[in-house]
């Protein structure tokens, strides 16, 4: 870690200034809720007392199963709609994944107006979008064109400006409303995409990227790019991996954060290429895997952690961080939460990267790969404890026959297995968690400033190993980011002399070899450093060869995340079961369910509306899972 003067600086100004992160009373203006995404809002209208009687207060459908009917097999449903200030419109605003921009009335879900940028869909890579970002350009006059604006980054790579009032382009704005983020002819489409929502904040635009995973040793430089909101200059770029010629990515796929008063935004890093295999990245590979702190004006580094270095097990920075105050033994510290997928929880003073809980060193295996060298130690805070026990032996096996137990103890005993850190070789290696998670996109919600933090989790064993193969010139494309449910992925690493294949680790009948919850909600005490409950997230009875009648609720795989309220509420989808649910944040009990079409693999958001308090998911699939897809909008509030 290496802390700035300035950062130091801004510390002790803030002790006499403290700045409090404050949370939308109406609406959600932000991806995350607000800039720190805390995914909190102060509506309490729906609260523990009346939450059993929410009821859908409209449905609305974006077309695109209509449309693009024989793409949407290649798509997934992940968008988080904003609410818009009253004075630009106060459109519920979001995007589908074919980067559709389409605004509604909040009251009723009405179209108000959709903006299609028509994207180059070439590629074989899935389709999705996160979510769109808003902003007043102030230095463009009231009543004019685009002084409020809507910014949207593409799948094929084009930073969008649309006048939020109406949906029409800003010509003022790059090249008649958009910026190409890369040269036309730099990649095949879908190599280098966009999936979350720009940042937005004094005057700057700044976007990270999704690339290709696994398929070249040395992929796409994962830079970091920013431009000005009103015209689409660009202002900085900030290559996490520029001292490493022989790698690539380390790029921002995550949502960024950032702290607009002390002009600071916090990247979330990804894994350096190969992601399972690091001969030809010697060392830690800073900045890969790290959270880092950059000048919102100029993209200098103010501080860094790095929470995996030399990565060999595709463990991204995944979420959002998260801003909010420290407050403790008389002690009032501008604090960032950053979750990953190790499934640890590092908390630091943002302005300055200092620890607000002790990072220790534990010492982590050797690799059996010639040539590879791995770190000695990695970083482990001594608090809040580990989301998921990471401890796996023949004894802990689990099956719902004693066969199937027996054959998961077997596989098990066989497994090259020493621990978190251990790295693949060409014996079949545990990876607990493996790249799912952990946490993972979706991230967690805070209770204001509480320091009370509720994360869903995925809690599933999976193997890997690498095979020797011929170095190939091409390797071979893949379409997934991670194995399906129930499927191994294989992938020939371009440049390197081995194919990775990884899934997961199950019974002869498919059932996870780990014990259950195979997806949970957690509640942690980030102030304290511990965990106050934990219950189950997900029923299987929709998975199996056969749909039960009746829940089952041993937790299931989760992409999404959830949202706390102040009516003492947690909101979440997620799971593969259809079903949108809401939790006492209190005590974890499950208050609130209601059945989707599909599966809602999204994080939802709330406002309030003419008096009304709405909560809003979207319900359109994932690719990966493979249980259907949709193009729905649901509302819920109480009765009128």
């Amino acid at each position: 870690m290496k802390p700035g003067c300035l950062a130091l600086a801004l510390g002790m100004a803030l002790i006499l200034n403290p700045l409090t992160v404050a949370a939308a009373e109406d609406g959600w203006i932000y991806y995350g809720g607000d800039q720190g995404g805390r995914h909190y809002s102060a509506n309490r209208q729906i609260n523990t007392d009346n939450v059993t009687d929410l009821e859908v207060a409209w449905m609305s459908r974006s077309g695109d199963v209509e449309t693009y009917a024989e793409a949407m097999v290649n798509t997934s449903g992940q968008t988080t709609p904003i609410l818009l200030p009253r004075e630009a419109g106060e459109s519920l605003v979001y995007c589908t994944p074919f980067n559709r921009v389409i605004a509604l009335d909040p009251a009723t879900g009405k179209q108000r107006w959709s903006a299609d940028p028509q994207i180059d869909r070439s590629g074989d890579r899935s389709l999705r979008c996160r979510g769109i970002s808003y902003a007043e350009e102030k230095s463009v006059a009231v009543g004019s064109a685009c002084r409020y604006r809507i910014f949207s980054a593409t799948q094929d790579r084009r930073l969008i400006a649309l006048d939020a009032l109406d949906g029409k382009a800003c010509k003022g704005f790059g090249i008649n409303g958009e910026v190409k983020l890369e040269p036309s002819a730099a990649y095949k489409t879908g190599v280098v995409s966009s999936s979350a929502a720009p940042v937005v904040a004094n005057g700057v635009i700044v976007l990270g990227s999704t690339i290709v995973d696994f398929v070249k040793s040395k992929s796409p430089r994962g830079t970091v790019k920013a431009f000005s909101s009103l015209d689409g200059k660009l202002l900085w770029e900030f290559d996490p991996l520029l001292g490493n010629k022989d790698s690539g990515s380390a790029n921002v796929w995550s949502q960024m954060s950032v702290d607009e008063e002390n002009k600071l935004i916090y990247l979330p890093t990804s894994a350096p290429s190969p992601d399972y295999y690091g001969k030809a990245r010697p060392g830690n590979n800073l900045y890969a895997n790290s959270i880092v702190a950059l000048d919102l004006n100029s993209g200098a580094v103010r501080w860094y952690f790095q929470h995996v270095r030399h990565d060999l097990w595709d463990y991204d920075s995944p979420a959002q961080p998260i801003l909010f105050e420290w407050n403790k033994d008389g002690k009032r510290i501008p604090a960032l939460a950053l979750l990953t997928k190790q499934s640890l929880i590092f908390v630091f003073n943002r302005l300055t990267g200092e620890p607000l809980w002790e990072i220790t060193e534990r010492p982590a295996p050797p690799s059996l790969i010639p040539g590879e060298k791995p770190s000695a130690s990695q970083p482990w805070p001594i608090a809040p404890p580990p989301l998921i026990d990471a401890f796996l032996m023949p004894d802990q096996a689990w099956g719902i026959a004693s066969f199937e137990k027996m054959a998961c103890a077997d596989q098990i005993s066989k497994l090259h297995n020493l621990g978190l850190f251990t790295p693949l070789s060409e014996t079949l290696t545990l990876m607990y968690p493996g790249s799912l998670g952990g946490a993972n996109w979706g991230g967690g919600a805070l209770l204001g400033n509480s320091g009370k933090l509720l994360v869903n989790i995925n809690n599933l064993a999976f193997t890997g190993k690498l095979i020797r193969t011929p170095e190939s010139p091409a390797g071979n494309d893949t379409k997934v980011d991670h194995p399906g449910a129930g499927k191994r992925m294989q992938v020939t690493m371009q440049g390197t002399p081995y194919t990775v294949d990884i899934g997961a680790l199950q019974s002869p009948f498919g059932i996870p070899c780990n014990p259950p919850p195979w997806g949970k909600l957690v509640s942690v005490d980030l102030i304290n450093g511990k965990i106050d409950w934990e219950v189950a997230l997900g029923s299987i009875h929709e998975m199996g060869p056969l749909k039960l009648p009746f829940q089952v609720n041993w937790g299931t795989p989760n992409l999404g995340g959830g949202i706390a309220t102040a009516g003492g509420l947690f909101f979440i989808g997620a799971t593969m079961d259809r079903q949108f649910r809401a939790f006492d944040t209190a005590t974890g009990e499950q208050l609130w369910r209601y059945q989707l079409p599909v599966d809602a693999t999204a994080t939802p958001m709330t406002y309030s509306y003419k008096g009304r308090q709405y909560v809003v998911i979207n319900s359109g699939g994932h690719y990966m899972f493979k249980r259907g897809y949709g193009d729905y909008l649901y509302a819920f509030a109480l009765p009128q």
